[in-house]
């Protein structure tokens, strides 16, 4: 699905794809796979893999035989593993990941660092803030029914009420609780629409000198 989303944004802003062509997970040799990628003449390669799993596989692969220079990832292509395995041979390769340029971000990542954990994984934060909203409107309806608490969702993430960032959980339920309002915005600036869907933020990475650097942000 992913690769067909990005088939379809990229072709209609005038760009050509080559070749499209599936890989298996947990093969020990990809270059099969890379020869037909390689043969369709493509310029940069797009990889909608998995840091362990195939999308690795598939860019040692390319790299071993020379196939491609340029690689293009998705956010299953995120993480140190890859880093260590392929290290500077891979500069110059441009992922996304969804982001958020929130105060309550770095108080987020600092918080999972001190917990043990990765808090600027590919959807770390936006995972603490759907937990989050789930107890939030849970404490709002009165109710742990599915039924209820749906209604709430949105009551709890927008305005009016006291903002609560991130780390700032049991102040917001707290609030609830006492029969205030709240306006969660946690660690990704949380704003719903009225139907419940949040404008989305990408953060643009570029691997240099064996390191993610983070280019820009959309």
């Amino acid at each position: 699905g992913l690769a067909e989303s990005f088939a379809a944004a990229y072709e209609k802003l005038g760009g050509k794809i080559a070749i499209s062509a599936a890989h298996e997970d947990g093969k020990a040799d990809y270059s099969a796979e890379v020869g037909a990628l390689s043969a369709a003449g493509a310029d940069a390669l797009m990889v909608f893999g998995y840091v362990d799993q195939g999308g690795k596989g598939v860019i040692q692969a390319s790299l071993d035989a020379g196939a491609f220079d340029t690689f293009i990832g998705s956010d299953g292509m995120i993480g140190q593993s890859l880093l260590d395995a392929l290290g500077s041979d891979i500069d110059g390769f441009v992922t996304s990941e969804p982001s958020s340029k929130a105060d309550g971000m770095g108080i987020f990542v600092e918080a999972a660092k001190a917990a043990g954990f990765n808090g600027s994984g590919p959807y770390a934060a936006q995972s603490y803030d759907a937990g989050a909203l789930i107890a939030l409107a849970m404490q709002a309806a009165g109710s742990s029914d599915r039924g209820a608490l749906s209604t709430k969702i949105i009551d709890v993430a927008n305005a009016p009420g006291t903002k609560i960032n991130a780390g700032e959980l049991a102040k917001g339920l707290e609030i609830l609780a006492a029969g205030g309002e709240i306006d969660y915005e946690g660690a990704t600036g949380v704003e719903l629409t009225p139907i419940g869907e949040t404008p989305g933020v990408y953060k643009e990475q570029e691997v240099k000198g064996g390191k993610y650097e983070t280019m820009k942000f959309h």
